[in-house]
């Protein structure tokens, strides 16, 4: 994690239907992102492989990935 509380990742899976998938964090873990949480123009979407940067906020169900940055 970065001194801005930032990480990076790999995205797991993405889900366009649906509009959320999975980033495997760079501690081995996978923390779920929904498509809201993707800065982007227009259609926001990741593939799978994608390099990203994003922010973890926690809420009631878990942590999620938010500001969500491709790389």
């Amino acid at each position: 994690m970065g001194d801005d509380g930032r990480e990076t990742g790999i995205v797991k899976w993405f889900n366009d239907k649906k509009g959320y998938g999975f980033i495997s964090r760079a501690s081995g873990d996978d923390v779920f992102v929904h498509h809201s949480a993707i800065a982007a123009e227009g259609f926001r979407s990741l593939a799978e492989g994608d390099r990203v940067e994003f922010a973890i906020k926690q809420d009631q169900k878990g942590q999620a990935a938010v500001d969500v940055r491709k790389l």
